[in-house]
């Protein structure tokens, strides 16, 4: 037998693999048929190749239960959500005024869909700028008296990481309980001694879906890109800033580092210290027990209502893109978004051209430098839908803008970890902060404004004049948006 022979034995064994590939996408996966056709693509222009990245990034997680829901019966969140959901039906839910009332269809849904139980006494402060969010974070973390609990989509061995873990392994040795999970994909350049002086300390760090093979992990999509931080489970932290020097703008290629984050001291906090002890049990063979002093006692002076979501690839709902959804058809005058990458479904994307030709002063805030080519030029393919309804698109000049955050006529807001695109709605973990507070919601506003400052117009006509090569990109990269 000859190399000839065997070669086109394999080659001919990959191709069956294929065509058997392909019937399993169409007929067995529960898709959305643009990500179907694309994959199909993907398998018969490039059989051999298209067979080894269907494995790495088409994985369907859709039908599996990852976390064990159970667990929330034993702290009263099933029994909560049942509660609010009985008092916003029967008319009776005792909103604290009108800033939320308006909103209870959104509420509603997001409580049935996600248990997303509705806080009304939370004080939120925000955000942009890295320095100062790390600041306010490890002061809090100095104060800590019981436990830290922290996720991280990324995390760096640089400056700010190493100075991160200083900071917990004293607090370890003080007889703070410290955890931390990191994301394998996300954080797959740490090195695997980095946590060994925090393990030392007492602390406890676990990694989500890590990898098999050492520095060889293929799970490419069902990413933990949740950033969460819980202390004392009393003050909390979510929004777009992940752990590293870039996150500072010390990254010359980024420049300055324009994202968005806040600090909850609420009752809110219990939904995110909840999300936390879910994703910790699923990757940790080290159990958190469901105990009084994770869910202290709160005295908050606050008064926003806020709505914990969370989304991902096990649950049948896409929570997170149905509440992006739900405020675009509730706005009557305006709707913001800051987004890095902007790669929407046809949901999304035909919400906001209805916006549009309605009336509604869309306006959308993206980078003006990729961090993904391909997701870049999909993206820019995207914008163009959008002027072409006459929505407004600005370019961030001051560097690079990573935040996620959907403004709706200055009364409700969401900021978060998730993107408007495929791979935050179907394909990774996310969790967003839904605010009904017309104040915080202002400052939004006010912050979008002064980024507007720091932008450039991208106009319809300016789009149409783009080089062919940029047309070709676009093309190219809207083809494959629906794996991106």
């Amino acid at each position: 037998m000859t190399w000839a022979m065997v070669t086109t034995g394999i080659i001919s064994i990959f191709l069956i693999l294929n065509i058997v590939l392909a019937g399993f996408v169409v007929f067995l996966e529960r898709r959305d048929a643009g990500a179907t056709w694309a994959w199909l693509l993907v398998l018969f222009f490039i059989p051999v190749v298209g067979f080894v990245l269907y494995l790495i990034f088409g994985q369907n997680l859709s039908r599996k239960k990852i976390f064990d829901w159970k667990d929330q019966n034993k702290i009263g969140i099933m029994e909560i959500t049942e509660n609010q959901i009985q008092l916003l039906r029967s008319g009776d839910f005792p909103f604290h005024g009108n800033k939320a009332a308006q909103y209870k269809d959104l509420i509603y849904m997001l409580l049935v869909n996600d248990s997303a139980v509705l806080t009304q006494d939370n004080h939120v402060d925000i955000f942009t700028d890295g320095n100062e969010k790390f600041e306010a974070l490890m002061n809090d973390i100095r104060s800590a008296k019981d436990h830290v609990h922290l996720v991280y989509y990324i995390m760096r061995s640089d400056d700010l990481g190493n100075k991160l873990l200083s900071l917990l392994v004293s607090k370890a040795k003080e007889g703070v309980e410290v955890r931390v999970l990191y994301d394998a994909m996300g954080s797959r350049r740490l090195p695997r001694k980095f946590f060994r002086p925090l393990i030392e300390a007492g602390g406890k760090v676990s990694a989500f879906f890590p990898a098999i093979i050492p520095h060889l992990n293929l799970q490419v999509n069902y990413r933990n890109h949740r950033k969460l931080a819980i202390i004392d489970g009393k003050v909390g932290y979510i929004g777009g800033f992940n752990i590293g020097d870039e996150y500072l703008g010390l990254n010359q290629k980024f420049g300055y580092w324009r994202d968005t984050h806040l600090r909850i001291f609420g009752k809110a906090v219990f939904a995110m210290q909840t999300r936390f002890v879910l994703d910790w049990n699923q990757a940790s063979s080290n159990k958190i027990s469901y105990e009084d002093r994770l869910f202290p006692e709160i005295n908050s002076i606050g008064d926003t209502d806020v709505q914990i979501v969370s989304s991902g690839p096990d649950s049948e709902w896409e929570q997170i893109k149905y509440g992006y959804i739900k405020m675009i058809n509730s706005a009557k005058d305006y709707i913001y978004i800051q987004t890095p990458y902007f790669i929407p479904d046809t949901s999304v994307l035909d919400a906001l051209k209805i916006a549009v030709l309605s009336g509604v002063d869309v306006r959308l805030m993206i980078p003006n430098k990729p961090d993904h080519p391909f997701v870049y030029w999909a993206t820019y393919s995207n914008v163009g839908e959008l002027l072409k309804t006459g929505a407004k698109v600005y370019i961030y000049e001051n560097g690079f803008i990573h935040a996620k955050t959907l403004i709706a006529d200055g009364k409700i807001a969401t900021v978060g970890t998730a993107n408007i695109d495929v791979r935050s709605f179907r394909l990774n973990f996310e969790v967003n902060a839904f605010l009904y507070d017309d104040a915080v919601v202002e400052k939004l506003v006010d912050i979008f404004k002064k980024d507007v400052e720091l932008s450039r117009e991208l106009t319809y006509k300016e789009y149409l004049e783009r080089p062919l090569f940029i047309r070709f990109k676009e093309s190219v990269s809207r083809l494959l948006s629906p794996v991106l």
